[in-house]
């Protein structure tokens, strides 16, 4: 999954956290409903302009995220 087409950072956009193509839908956000419970399906019904893609665009930008910080904690 190539993550980078979907998550963007912008600096004036929810204080530059990663969003979603543009969106205010911010990659935290998703990560927090998956946590909690939600579905990938009650996710797209709640933002109907989220698709399937988008989501696991998240969860690849979280595990590269994680990724690095493993690697530079070596």
């Amino acid at each position: 999954m190539n993550y980078k087409d979907i998550i963007t950072i912008e600096s004036g956009k929810r204080s530059g956290k990663p969003c979603i193509r543009g969106m205010r839908i911010t990659v935290y956000d998703i990560l927090e409903y998956l946590a909690g419970g939600m579905s990938e399906a009650e996710i797209i019904e709640d933002f109907s302009e989220l698709t399937s893609e988008d989501i696991k665009a998240c969860l690849a930008f979280a595990a590269e995220r994680e990724k690095k910080l493993f690697i530079a904690t070596l």
